[in-house]
């Protein structure tokens, strides 16, 4: 927990938006929109470093909004559905057109962006409707396509993505602050290029102040601080949860004492009538069946973001005894249904948002 909290306080919305906000000079934003997971911490850091009386446009998941936020009389809260988009992200990327195309000469846009904004914002074509783009969506996941796959597809349709939001903006600058949740870390993937501003016609810069690479390099800090030494630390899970729990467990049931951390963002293929459950805690419960027996290997498998697909929960913490129900398990993840078994096992992982989303980690200790 503390080697994961380490991660997560690195990568935080607020912290890391308030320090990009302070280091700023000679720009003070006339307007601020933030969107995403992380966008009601990062509007709150970029407020306090910036001004606090600036109008504000936040953007982001439904219970995922600080308080303060809500009574905050300069900020618009608009709150929406991910992974699929609902009429209130239509409402959002309708908003945000709005609010870039009213800006006025010499003003100045200040663009937050996060992990989610491609659901949690969208503006479609008249000839699209917004039950075709759920219905694509449901498909898109439902098959495993990774964040890049669906991300290209929403490109193409999308009035606000791949750099569309800001081709209208008539001000004297912008400036991009993002969160990165996909492989690569490339603005138009992030949110769809939605912070892209290869489209702005004014004066434009884009910063990258969080990343799934940073998350890990504080997760390996703390490990060692706590008197661990960490034998491994890569940015490799780009695979099907079923193949990734092969390749890490195998290598966790025979690996030297000490800490292992991995990240990405795996993918799963879903079955007719899925169970509860996300790619993250099908990677525990699937990591969790090449363990059995062992009292000496602890794993937790969590997003960033603190919510793992269409759940309350962030992932699973696994250890020797979790699958020892072999058949259970097994049956659980040919349903996906790693949810329904890891509560009833004591190793379901719940943090609440955590107000950030740099895709997924895995943390392994063995002893």
């Amino acid at each position: 927990m503390a080697i994961f909290e380490a991660a997560i306080d690195a990568v935080a919305g607020y912290n890391a938006t308030h320090r990009a906000v302070s280091a700023f000079e000679g720009f003070e934003p006339d307007q601020i929109i933030a969107v995403g997971k992380a966008a009601s911490g990062m509007c709150a850091g970029a407020l306090a470093a910036a001004n606090p009386d600036c109008p504000a446009l936040l953007v982001t998941k439904y219970d995922h909004t600080d308080q303060t936020m809500w009574a905050a009389p300069n900020v618009k809260v608009i709150e929406s559905a991910h992974p699929v988009p609902d009429q209130h992200s239509l409402d959002a990327g309708k908003e945000m057109l709005a609010t870039v195309e009213a800006m006025p000469e010499g003003s100045k846009l200040l663009l937050l962006v996060s992990g989610g904004t491609s659901a949690l914002s969208e503006a479609l074509p008249e000839d699209v409707s917004l039950e075709d783009w759920q219905q694509l969506t449901d498909q898109m996941l439902a098959a495993g396509y990774n964040i890049g796959q669906i991300n290209t597809r929403r490109k193409e349709t999308s009035q606000i993505k791949d750099g569309k939001l800001l081709q209208n903006f008539k001000g004297a600058e912008v400036r991009v602050l993002a969160i990165s949740d996909v492989e690569g870390d490339g603005i138009g993937t992030i949110g769809s290029g939605t912070g892209d501003t290869k489209r702005c016609p004014s004066a434009s810069s884009i910063d990258l102040i969080a990343t799934n690479e940073v998350a890990r390099m504080a997760a390996a800090a703390k490990a060692k601080a706590l008197g661990y030494t960490v034998n491994d630390n890569q940015e490799c899970l780009y695979d099907d949860v079923a193949v990734l729990s092969d390749r890490i467990g195998q290598e966790l049931a025979k690996a030297a004492p000490g800490v292992y951390i991995f990240g990405g963002e795996p993918t799963v293929k879903l079955p007719e009538n899925p169970g509860s459950g996300g790619r993250n805690q099908a990677l525990a419960l699937g990591l969790a069946q090449h363990i059995v027996g062992r009292d000496d290997v602890l794993i937790l498998v969590a997003g960033t973001d603190g919510s793992d697909g269409p759940t309350d929960a962030a992932g699973g913490i696994v250890d020797g005894a979790t699958a020892t129900d072999i058949e259970g398990a097994t049956d659980a993840l040919k349903r996906a249904d790693a949810g329904t078994y890891l509560r009833q096992h004591d190793s379901i992982f719940i943090t609440g948002p955590t107000n950030t989303n740099v895709m997924d980690i895995v943390i392994a200790i063995v002893g």
